[in-house]
């Protein structure tokens, strides 16, 4: 059964583009994870469409990620195949009247740069979120008041079937940090953006400003998924833990940042036990002291209870 799948696959992509037993590490941002048993990376929409046709008939799951940016990966990794959308789907078109047409394995912040030498503004608050457009436009992605659902025209997605559909921003249904492909089974193949003419230098000036006050408030020396948990309506997920006396709460080397109570960081070697654990403790914590039930923003992957 392994082998067959294995040259079923290699019948769609070339073994460059062909990982077995990857350890999930590599690609996520929390550098935690333990190994996928199939990482692949497709460069085509006829690619992705072909390695889900195999994953159904072969009754394989599946998983797609981008730059891994929001991922927590079980320490017993993933029993399936991972599809990456990165670098090798990552084409970016700008066309007239401030649209740029852009490959949902485009990284936010090189899409925002780009934008900013084309003199066009509205992607500012992207520059320093580190996650790909496709799972931007899949959680309405924001930060320092600015949102995916402000700039984002239409997406066009992948069903189940491999049929290609579009979505506008209303059928998407985007809120905070959420849209109705969280519920579906789709893969994001590509976005329209609408921006606006600007003043170069002026857009150049608040993305610094942006980058610098992250810098100043943020871990970003650290290993972390950004913020671990939502914010709940009325409050500041970070100021809550604070205020629950949890900064710097440690577990093994997963520890909420000293820096910034909203990010759980990797010190070093923490495991995805560890990280859930310090996850479950602060939300058990605060809701005991406050009333207050944090969400996580963290996605996570696999089987946690083979991690016990």
């Amino acid at each position: 059964m392994e082998e067959l799948f294995y040259n079923k696959l290699k019948e769609i992509l070339s073994e460059d583009q062909i990982k077995l037993n990857e350890p999930m590490e590599l690609h996520t941002s929390l550098h935690i994870g333990g190994k996928a048993d199939y990482f692949v990376m497709p460069g085509s929409i006829d690619q992705i469409r072909e390695i889900i046709k195999l994953c159904k008939q072969s009754k394989m799951p599946y998983y797609v990620i981008g730059n891994g940016s929001n991922l927590l990966v079980a320490d017993s990794g993933f029993r399936g195949l991972i599809i990456k959308l990165g670098e090798s789907f990552s084409a970016v078109e700008v066309k007239e009247n401030g649209l740029i047409t852009a490959q949902s394995g485009v990284l936010l912040s090189k899409l925002a740069n780009i934008a900013a030498e084309h003199g066009l503004t509205g992607l500012e608050f992207a520059s320093g979120i580190p996650g790909t457009l496709g799972g931007a436009v899949t959680m309405n992605a924001g930060a320092y008041d600015g949102e995916m659902k402000q700039c984002l025209l239409r997406t066009r997605l992948l069903d189940e079937e491999g049929n290609i559909v579009e979505y506008n921003t209303e059928q998407l249904q985007l809120g905070y940090r959420k849209s109705i492909l969280q519920t579906l089974p789709y893969i994001v193949l590509e976005a329209d953006i609408q921006l606006a003419p600007g003043d170069k230098e002026q857009i150049r000036q608040k993305m610094n400003t942006l980058n610098r006050q992250r810098r100043e408030k943020q871990p970003l020396d650290k290993f972390s998924a950004g913020s671990t948990f939502k914010r709940p309506e009325g409050y500041f997920a970070g100021k809550l833990i604070a205020d629950a006396g949890l900064k710097g709460y440690q577990v093994g080397d997963a520890a909420v940042s000293e820096k910034h109570c909203g990010f759980i960081i990797n010190k070093e070697h923490a495991t995805a036990r560890e990280f859930l654990t310090v996850m479950e403790d602060v939300a058990r914590i605060v809701y005991e002291k406050f009333g207050v039930r944090l969400e996580p923003e963290v996605k996570m992957l696999g089987d946690f209870t083979r991690d016990e």
